[in-house]
């Protein structure tokens, strides 16, 4: 054999292993690319209007983050997001690639429409918002009008004196409108005869301006209490305290701020309805879309009646009333009771 011979099968063989080192080297190529998409994880943001430690509202917020941490999800937040600011914040996440933003409160509903058509791969979505718009934004609430006719019960069956009353937040927004109204309805349904007088202030998060509009109320006569504002909310609860009458909070924390007073919370379940919105957007549903969760519900109800993990009331409210709050529940629950609210029911004033 010539060696012109050799070498030609040799260059031949060297050819063959380079081949196959390029096939193999495409293949693990491929693999790895798999491997990453099969591995990838969801990124969210959530964006809130206040501090995280408020016990209220943006604390709620917050276990929808700790909620999505639990399921495996890339999860960002951003504290005291001021309205100028949440059209900004919400193109920033988008823009550094998160799946689903989320902005905790009904006032994130425009900047999200305006933001939502430049980035159609994010889904973003509006916690107490109104109506879903386009392919990508979505909003989601609980039942603000069954838990406000509930506490309306409650407030008419306590108050003696005839009088109650509510210090509310962000007057006109839909879920306020929701909650202020049909408190104002719950409480006539069952004392055509009570007083029911509303008080608007400016910032949900002021807990002095919150205080001294729940002590004029006391001063004219209302011996119970209740109100939907962030950490202003524990202004309310402090007036109650030191002039003894009943309120409702929003959290089993706002409990231990006055035992004897606090009756009840709505402690809204954002961590479930965030989970179950942000589990959609994976599978590509959860865009464009308005979910309301209440006691109607599959899944979750959106919210619930707490004066303490495992325990709906004060141990004051007599056992008549707590029978009558819970088969209202149990209607609401079957579609039996149905309950309609209109800007005029949640109006300032009497």
């Amino acid at each position: 054999m010539s060696n012109t011979r050799i070498q030609a099968g040799g260059l031949r063989l060297v050819v063959r292993h380079l081949k196959l080192a390029l096939i193999g080297c495409a293949l693990g190529a491929s693999l790895a690319s798999a491997s990453t998409a099969a591995l990838a994880v969801e990124k969210a943001a959530i964006l809130l209007p206040g501090s995280i430690n408020d016990q209220s509202w943006n604390a709620q917020g917050y276990e929808g983050v700790k909620r999505l941490k639990a399921m495996g999800w890339d999860v960002a937040y951003s504290e005291n997001v001021q309205p100028a600011d949440m059209a900004q914040a919400m193109r920033d996440y988008a823009r550094r690639g998160y799946d689903v933003v989320i902005g905790h409160t009904g006032r994130f509903q425009s900047a999200a429409q305006e933001v939502g058509p430049r980035f159609p791969k994010t889904v973003f979505v509006v916690g107490s918002g109104s109506a879903g718009s386009g392919k990508n934004v979505s909003a989601v609430d609980f039942d603000n009008t069954q838990f406000g006719y509930l506490e309306g019960v409650l407030a008419a069956r306590m108050s003696k004196t005839g009088k109650i009353g509510s210090v509310n937040g962000l007057e006109g927004l839909p879920n306020v409108v929701a909650q202020v109204g049909a408190f104002r309805k719950g409480a006539l349904s069952v004392r055509p005869d009570i007083q029911v007088k509303i008080i608007y202030v400016q910032d949900m998060e002021d807990a002095g301006a919150a205080k001294e509009a729940a002590l004029s109320l006391i001063a004219w006569g209302a011996d119970f209490l209740t109100g939907k504002l962030n950490a202003g909310q524990s202004g309310i609860i402090a007036a109650a305290k030191d002039k003894n009458i009943y309120v409702t909070g929003r959290s089993v924390e706002d409990t231990a701020l006055a035992p004897q007073n606090v009756l009840t919370n709505i402690v809204e379940q954002w961590g479930d309805m965030y989970a179950a919105i942000a589990d959609a957007a994976s599978h590509g549903t959860g865009g464009g879309t308005y979910r309301l969760y209440g006691l109607n519900t599959k899944g979750s109800t959106g919210a619930q009646l707490a004066y303490l993990s495992g325990q709906q009331f004060n141990p004051v409210v007599p056992a008549a009333i707590v029978q009558e709050l819970n088969d209202d529940e149990k209607k609401f629950a079957a579609g039996t009771l149905k309950v309609s609210v209109t800007a005029h029911d949640a109006r300032g004033g009497l």
